[in-house]
């Protein structure tokens, strides 16, 4: 079964569910039943969810829609129980590019629940002081005061300057404004691991789902000045450097045991596939596909069952920086190389690892690895 479930696109951008999203609409059916005893309420809840993610899919079309028009496409919208994810390609070097489009999804919540406050505005009013307590438990009275809450609740606390969130985005934009872009994520990092530790003490003692907000925000934090300092570390850098010419490849006909053979017999975790002439990469073959292939299949099933169809083709020429990251956000771990239409080696993102390990080893003496 496939994690993600497709539902169409909007703006030439897919919109996906992960299949976890039915737990979430579950878990509210489940216990606005238990709380009211009525299945109509049971039944809003829903619907409020569902109205939510929609605002949440606008919010990620704001991002998807800004770097658009920055030259920056988005392959998918991807919502999860915790949020929506926009798989963009890479975020703006631009500064003030990456402010746009970190602002857009907060300027869209806010306008959304601007146009909700006119409307409870000019119908119902706004609750008093005295019911505010009370218009905080959903009900269709105040079913668009709720919306307008969430809507100003998202802007917010996506603008807090702390990475993986918006505003971590925001506050690393002003700060490569006046100096580098590695420092910058660097110091945005700090202040986001800062506001998560705050995050995890205030939750211990108050509410833990806090807890739970500040680890998302530490290793969303973490990852982010990882992901930054890897980019630059392979800045300048093409394919070429680190290209494996020596590598096992499989054949769709063959049995799933061939592959297990070659696990066993080497280092190698990755596996190209070739078509039946050996000239061209229809598939790949990780040793998560290989188990995953056993299991559903057995060891008697073809390598075509198990492989991966998905196959990224590179240049020697292409960079470094902009291949580790497509390669990380499309969840590929081994790539074929290509000169002149030849297959001329691999590329697998183990191999960049160790390239940035052994970089970093002889900085310290003074030389270059040979072909940097």
């Amino acid at each position: 079964m496939t994690n993600n479930w497709y539902l169409g696109k909007i703006a030439n951008i897919k919109i996906y569910v992960h299949w976890s999203f039915l737990i979430l609409l579950s878990w509210i059916l489940i216990s606005f039943y238990m709380r009211h005893q009525d299945m109509r309420e049971a039944l809003l809840g829903v619907l409020f969810i569902l109205i939510v993610f929609a605002c949440i899919t606008l919010h990620e079309l704001g991002h998807a829609l800004t770097a658009r028009r920055y030259g920056i496409t988005t392959s998918r919208i991807t919502l999860l129980p915790i949020g929506g994810l926009a798989s963009m390609e890479k975020m703006p070097e631009n500064p003030v590019h990456e402010l746009w489009v970190a602002l857009a999804g907060p300027a869209v919540n806010f306008v959304i629940a601007m146009v909700l406050g006119m409307v409870i505005y000019f119908t119902t009013g706004f609750p008093t002081l005295g019911s505010l307590q009370e218009s905080m438990s959903l009900t269709a009275d105040n079913f668009l005061f709720q919306l307008f809450f969430v809507n100003m609740l998202l802007a917010v606390f996506n603008l807090i300057p702390a990475f993986p969130m918006d505003g971590g985005r925001v506050l690393r934009a002003l700060l490569s404004m006046t100096t580098d872009r590695v420092r910058a994520t660097a110091i945005a990092a700090s202040v986001g691991r800062f506001l998560a530790i705050g995050f995890i003490f205030f939750g211990i003692f108050n509410d833990f789902w806090l807890v739970f907000i500040g680890i998302f925000i530490y290793l969303g934090a973490s990852a982010e000045e990882y992901h930054e300092s890897t980019g630059a570390a392979l800045e300048g850098h093409t394919v070429a450097d680190v290209l494996m010419r020596q590598f096992r490849t499989l054949y769709p006909s063959q049995p799933l045991q061939r592959a297990v053979e070659l696990l066993l017999d080497s280092q190698d975790t990755e596996f190209i596939v070739l078509d039946i002439n050996g000239a061209k990469a229809v598939g790949t073959l990780t040793s998560k596909d290989i188990l995953e292939g056993l299991t559903r299949f057995g060891k008697d099933a073809r390598i075509s069952q198990a492989m991966q169809k998905k196959v990224l083709e590179l240049s020697p020429k292409d960079p470094l920086s902009d291949i580790i990251q497509k390669m990380m956000m499309e969840k590929i771990d081994i790539a074929p190389v290509y000169d002149g239409g030849q297959l001329v080696g691999v590329l697998d993102r183990n191999n960049i690892q160790e390239f940035l390990m052994v970089q970093a080893a002889v900085k310290k003496v003074g030389f270059k690895v040979a072909g940097t």
